[in-house]
C-alpha cells in the first residue's frame, strides 16, 4: 500500500508516494487527518536525515497496532506528540507511526483541529507551569490557585496553551503582547490581565495586577525579557525558559535573583523524559475533558489550514511568525 508524504531533501520538502510503514513492537499506526506545525519542526529539518518525514503532532485515527499493543484499538481518535522525533515518519504523511504511549485519546465532540493543536505546545506549557520549587508538579482545578502566572507572548500557540492551562488550574494570569490584536487573542484564550510592553511601563502595570510579584514566569524570548523578569519576579519565582526568541544569549543580574531564591529553569521536550511526558499528557487529557482547550479565533487562537502538497508554505508560514496555529489537513 502506498502513502502521500513529504519527505526533507537537500534543498527542502517534497511531495512523495512512500510505502505505507508496518508498526513494530509497542507501535501504533494512525491515519493522519491533521498534522500540527511548530517552530520545532523548521528548524529541525537541516539536522534531520534525508527522506525523513517531518512534523512532530498530528491527530487521527488509529490504522492499525503492533505486537504487545494492549492500549488501543483500530479506529480510535487520537492525538499524538514527538512523531518526527521518535522515527523517521513524522505527521507530514497520510499515515504515520508513534510509540503506543505517545498517542492519546481524542473524545468526541472535540475536533481533530483541537487535537493536532495539543502535542508541542500543550506539554511545553505545562511543563513550563510545574517546575516550580514548590510544585505543583500536576496540574488540575486548584492546583494554581493563590499563584500569579505571568506569560510571556500570549498571543503565540505556547503561550495560548500555558493561559488556558493556568487559568483551568485556579492562577491569576497576566499575558504580555506586541499589539491591540494579539491582546484580543490573548483576552479571548482566557487571560485575566493583558499587557502591551510595547505602550507604556509594562514592569509597574505589571506590578499593580501583582504587587508581590508573579510566581511563574513562562518565557519565550529571555533575552529580551531579562530586566521585565527581574522586575516582576516574586520571591521564590520560577522563570520556566522554553524558546529563544530575540536572541540566542541573555544576560541577568546575580544578586536581585539571588536575594528572591529565583528559579531559572531551562526546558525542552526532547531530552526531558518520559516521567514528564506522560504526567503533561494525563493532565492535558483531563483539561481537553474539561473544554479547556478550545481553539479557533473566538478562543484566542487562529488557524490556518494548508494541503498537504503545500507543506513547505505551511512550514514557511511558521518560520515568518503567523500569529495562531498552522495546521495541515489530510483525508
Amino acid at each position: 500500500m502506498v502513502m502521500k508524504a513529504i519527505t526533507i531533501t537537500s534543498t527542502g520538502l517534497e511531495l512523495v508516494d512512500k510505502d505505507v510503514p508496518e508498526p513494530g513492537d509497542g507501535e501504533i499506526r494512525v491515519r493522519v487527518l491533521r498534522s500540527g506545525v511548530n517552530p520545532t519542526d523548521w528548524k529541525r529539518r537541516s539536522a534531520t536525515e534525508p527522506g525523513a518525514v517531518p512534523n512532530m503532532d498530528g491527530a487521527g485515527l488509529v490504522d492499525a497496532v503492533g505486537p504487545g499493543v494492549l492500549s488501543h484499538n483500530v479506529g480510535d481518535r487520537v492525538w499524538v506528540m514527538l512523531a518526527a522525533h521518535t522515527g523517521p515518519h513524522g505527521t507530514a504523511a497520510e499515515f504515520t507511526i508513534v510509540p503506543a504511549a505517545h498517542a492519546f485519546p481524542l473524545p468526541e465532540p472535540f475536533p481533530y483541529d483541537v487535537g493536532a493543536s495539543l502535542g508541542v505546545p500543550a506539554v511545553t506549557a505545562h511543563r513550563a507551569l510545574t517546575v516550580a520549587e514548590f510544585g505543583p508538579k500536576r496540574l488540575s482545578p486548584g492546583a494554581l490557585d493563590g499563584r500569579t502566572v505571568l506569560v510571556a507572548g500570549g498571543a503565540g500557540a505556547v503561550g495560548h496553551a500555558a493561559i488556558q492551562l493556568a487559568r483551568w488550574a485556579g492562577a491569576t494570569v497576566v499575558t504580555t503582547v506586541s499589539s491591540p490584536d494579539k491582546a484580543e487573542l490573548a483576552t479571548a484564550a482566557g487571560a485575566h490581565h493583558v499587557v502591551d510592553y510595547k505602550h507604556g511601563d509594562a514592569a509597574a502595570e505589571i506590578r499593580a495586577i501583582a504587587p508581590d510579584g508573579v510566581d511563574v514566569i513562562v518565557e519565550v524570548a529571555a533575552a529580551q525579557n531579562g530586566a521585565l523578569n527581574q522586575a516582576v519576579a516574586a520571591n521564590h519565582a520560577t522563570i520556566a525558559i522554553y524558546a529563544n526568541n530575540g536572541g540566542d544569549t541573555a544576560a541577568f543580574d546575580i544578586r536581585p535573583h539571588m536575594m528572591i531564591n529565583a528559579r531559572i529553569q531551562f526546558l525542552i521536550l526532547y531530552t526531558v523524559g518520559e516521567e514528564a511526558l506522560q504526567a503533561a499528557a494525563e493532565d492535558i487529557g483531563a483539561a481537553l475533558r474539561d473544554g479547556a482547550l478550545p481553539v479557533g479565533s473566538e478562543h484566542g487562537l487562529p488557524l490556518h489550514h494548508f494541503p498537504l502538497a503545500e507543506t513547505a508554505a505551511a512550514h514557511d508560514a511558521v518560520e515568518q511568525g503567523a500569529v495562531g496555529k498552522v495546521l495541515i489537513t489530510l483525508g
